[in-house]
């Protein structure tokens, strides 16, 4: 089932482009289904832009056995079946896989083309492919219509064996490298940065490289530095960078310096690992913070609490750059150093996503009651 929201004459610019397929993730323990959501990096990173009231344009394909209601539409190819992983917890370490857990593809849906990429100009676009959907001529077509464009190496460098499990190639040979000078940022979790030469790609786009609970690093020409990380309980890793690449490009639309908008992304990753599967931000809650204080029947406590939660955005907003925007100072060299202020606003986020926890805390035990 496919859902989408009216657009109506107060709808934003879309100043963003994402594109990437839709999956159907598959979570698979002792041989067993432990779950079955909605996948793809597209569905992690549009989950955080709508949060940070990011307003954007989605181009992802699926097939006809599509199964989630989802705020923007894809293309359905008829002919086609949507793509679907079986991720594996249980089988251990395999040379080119995951650490934490073994991805096959076991259904693939068409890839996307130029053709299917809106004929209009765009500030950012991210190319988040997952199983191969992201061809060289449609990142060159992104880099075209889009002013940044923001790479997961995912979409360059996996391949798939006779039996659909996840591969890596270098990037070097993954028919991409030449563009890598067009593009501004490109994100690789820390395994896969291996396969590049990150001190020789630093010299094209700036590389951030995610360590999970250790936060991340942001590597470009002239400099480096290390972004700290926020504490989680983890219980399913996946969707995590996804969830960073999303906080990280949502902190540079509303105006942020590049170590603040990767705090952002570092916070969002930290609260997708305590989900299996999409995650439900509190920030979609607070939208409905009246109908929260009926359920908690005046709880004066947790009312405080989750309004707290608000703040995040709020935050978002105080840390914007005056007078300019990310777009216009890109290249300088004080979009990548750390504002005054940097290591408040991670204690200020902590302390929201503290606050967070507590929260749901009380609005189940009230719920239960």
């Amino acid at each position: 089932m496919v859902t989408t929201i009216p657009q109506t004459a107060n709808t934003p610019v879309q100043s963003v482009l994402i594109v990437g397929n839709y999956c159907h993730d598959v979570l698979l323990q002792g041989g067993a289904v432990v779950a079955e959501t909605l996948g793809g990096a597209a569905s992690f990173i549009s989950n955080v832009l709508t949060g940070l009231s990011v307003s954007f344009h989605l181009t992802s394909k699926v097939g006809v056995d599509f199964k989630y209601p989802v705020n923007h539409d894809p293309i359905v190819v008829p002919t086609s079946k949507t793509t679907v992983f079986h991720a594996y917890f249980d089988q251990g370490y395999s040379e080119n896989a995951h650490q934490d857990r073994v991805l096959k593809r076991v259904e693939v849906c068409d890839p996307i083309n130029p053709s299917d990429l809106p004929d209009r100009k765009f500030d950012f676009g991210m190319a988040v492919g997952v199983g191969g959907e992201i061809l060289p001529e449609t990142l060159e077509r992104m880099v075209e219509i889009c002013d940044a464009v923001f790479v997961d190496i995912q979409a360059l460098i996996r391949a798939f064996d006779e039996n659909g499990t996840v591969k890596l190639v270098r990037l070097k040979e993954s028919g991409f490298y030449h563009l890598l000078p067009r593009v501004k940022f490109l994100k690789a979790s820390s395994d896969e940065a291996l396969f590049m030469e990150v001190e020789e790609v630093r010299l094209w786009c700036c590389v951030v490289v995610t360590h999970g609970k250790d936060g991340c690093e942001v590597y470009w020409k002239d400099g480096e530095m290390k972004i700290a990380p926020f504490g989680a309980n983890q219980i399913d890793p996946t969707g995590a960078g996804d969830s960073f690449l999303g906080g990280f490009v949502g902190g540079l639309v509303h105006g942020l310096v590049v170590p603040d908008a990767a705090l952002v992304g570092n916070f969002f990753g930290s609260l997708t690992v305590a989900h299996i599967g999409l995650p439900k931000f509190d920030l979609r809650l607070l939208q409905h913070k009246c109908m929260l204080s009926n359920i908690l029947q005046g709880s004066e406590l947790c009312g405080s609490l989750c309004w707290k939660l608000g703040r995040i955005k709020e935050e978002v907003q105080t840390r914007k750059v005056q007078g300019t925007c990310w777009l216009e100072r890109r290249d300088d060299e004080v979009s990548f150093t750390k504002p005054a202020g940097h290591d408040e606003f991670h204690a200020s986020l902590s302390s929201s996503k503290l606050v967070s926890a507590e929260c749901r805390r009380d609005l189940s035990r009230s719920q239960g009651a």
